[in-house]
């Protein structure tokens, strides 16, 4: 077993574009591939569970913020478990060792309850070989420094979704928002 965690923290890769949209856009490109958190070399795709996200799995998310804040952001997957529906939603700290790492889920008026228009929810299901996408756009994007991750569960909702894989993203903010 530990070959197989050093051969996916030796394919752990992320590559990041952080570009400007416009004049008052941005846009981030992330893509990793999933290892444990007890890789040798570590990734910012994390799975906590390979039964669900499988190391060497892929993961690309994109967000892109216009003039005016409306935000796009766009969930790509790769090499999951087959046929399975999943929850992913943006969260407000990086991932870390553990699920619960990620902190709690980003919500554009942190005061406000959990809703779809209030979060960034990308749920998803795999077709037969693992793959899965997801996009959600909102009017509004995120606040500097608070939000910083995807985290997947194993199920949409929260009545007794677990959190088996997590990916660090550097989301942009826009100028103007505090």
């Amino acid at each position: 077993m530990v070959g197989a965690g050093l051969w996916a923290g030796a394919v752990a890769v992320v590559v990041l574009v952080a570009t400007p949209a416009a004049a008052d856009g941005y846009t981030v490109d992330a893509a990793g591939r999933f290892a444990p958190p007890t890789a040798f070399v570590p990734s910012a795709a994390v799975t906590y569970d390979q039964t669900f996200v499988p190391a060497a799995g892929t993961i690309r998310v994109r967000q892109l913020t216009g003039p005016g804040a409306a935000t796009t952001v766009e969930l790509t997957v790769g090499g999951l478990r087959p046929g399975h529906t999943y929850g992913a939603y943006v969260h407000r700290r990086a991932c870390g060792s553990t699920g619960a790492d990620a902190g709690d889920r980003y919500r554009n008026d942190a005061e406000a309850g959990s809703t779809a228009a209030n979060e960034v929810r990308l749920g998803f299901n795999t077709d037969s070989r693992g793959a899965g996408a997801a996009s959600v756009r909102h009017t509004w994007g995120f606040r500097r420094d608070e939000a910083a991750s995807v985290v997947i569960q194993d199920r949409p909702g929260t009545v007794g979704a677990r959190r088996v894989a997590c990916f660090t993203v550097p989301f942009g903010w826009v100028t103007g928002m505090s």
